[in-house]
């Protein structure tokens, strides 16, 4: 009969398993995600790539979560401001950030930023490789690269290229041409390209290396002379690659990652890795991002951080051997 009869500790411990079973909906649970409105920070001001390239895939995810997505640009900082902001909020999966791969693989190397971009994000979605074209004021009497560079070596010092911000990849492209063609030229860092690209079709910037700049080009406010990065240049006629144009083996790249907080729950993580795939796999998504430069790739997490890694390295050296600084 002792046998049966249910002892002080079997009570215990009953009690125990049904506290443990009450808790456990507590924690984070793929299914139960999202239980609010998500943020969609990008680190930069409207008009810009990033932010067009946000708002796409935004637009996407709320359908597929069923959830309204925010979109919220913190820009400054050449787009630390705001991945720093998303790197301090709660990892549930309810803020995640557009990054530009220079937020991830430039500016922490060029400046104090409040964040590890292998320690303190997560990847869950290649947006797309970028590409960048190089364009120049009609004003300016060039019409190729080569004639670009022979004009800077004519007029040390007189030549100047606009960008997004101190650490953005218009920056590091911009000195990355310095190095290469060893020619000197002054960098004016903007908060945005969207606002480099106003002052470039004025002219008060001569030189732009940023995606951006491609519908200025095609609507002849400014005058395409390469394309770096990915290979999209149906849109683009008659303006060569980077390598067509004299410089081969140009090793930058560029690109647009989605990234959530390194902590947040792994099922919360693959869902969003779920999602993405599935949006970046969605033909009229792949349009929209083709139509404005990028190509969207659908990449495991651990391809995305080997791939943010090796462009980490490439870039460390590239600083390094061009003496780059944040101005």
């Amino acid at each position: 009969m002792t046998g049966s009869t249910p002892t002080r500790r079997h009570f215990l411990g009953a009690g125990a398993a049904a506290i443990a079973t009450t808790a456990r909906p507590l924690q984070p649970r793929a299914e139960a995600y999202p239980g609010r409105p998500i943020t969609y920070v990008v680190p930069f001001p409207p008009g810009a790539t990033n932010d067009n390239s946000g708002r796409i895939v935004a637009r996407k995810l709320g359908e597929k979560l069923g959830q309204t997505i925010v979109v919220d640009n913190k820009s400054g900082g050449g787009g630390s401001i705001g991945a720093e902001f998303v790197a301090r909020s709660k990892p549930d999966g309810h803020t995640l950030l557009n990054a530009s791969t220079g937020n991830l693989t430039v500016a922490p190397q060029l400046m104090r930023t409040g964040y590890d971009p292998f320690r303190d994000f997560k990847p869950v979605g290649y947006v797309g490789a970028s590409r960048s074209v190089f364009a120049v004021h009609p004003s300016l009497p060039v019409k190729t690269l080569e004639e670009l560079i022979a004009y800077a070596k004519e007029n040390p010092g007189k030549l100047n290229f606009g960008s997004a911000g101190n650490g953005s990849g218009g920056h590091l492209a911009g000195e990355y041409l310095k190095l290469r063609a060893n020619i000197d030229m002054v960098h004016v860092p903007y908060r945005g390209s969207a606002a480099a690209a106003k002052d470039a079709t004025a002219g008060l910037v001569q030189l732009m290396i940023d995606p951006i700049t491609a519908p200025l080009v095609r609507s002849g406010q400014l005058r395409g002379l390469a394309v770096s990065g990915n290979d999209l240049r149906d849109d683009l006629p008659g303006v060569p690659s980077i390598a067509e144009a004299g410089i081969p083996d140009w090793e930058l790249s560029s690109g647009f990652v989605a990234v959530a907080p390194a902590a947040t729950p792994a099922p919360v993580l693959a869902r969003l890795n779920e999602v993405f795939a599935e949006i970046l796999s969605d033909a009229p998504t792949i349009a929209s991002l083709n139509a404005i430069g990028l190509r969207p790739l659908v990449l495991t997490p651990d391809e995305i951080v080997a791939s943010l890694k090796k462009e980490s390295d490439t870039n460390r050296r590239i600083i390094q051997t061009a003496n780059i600084t944040a101005d």
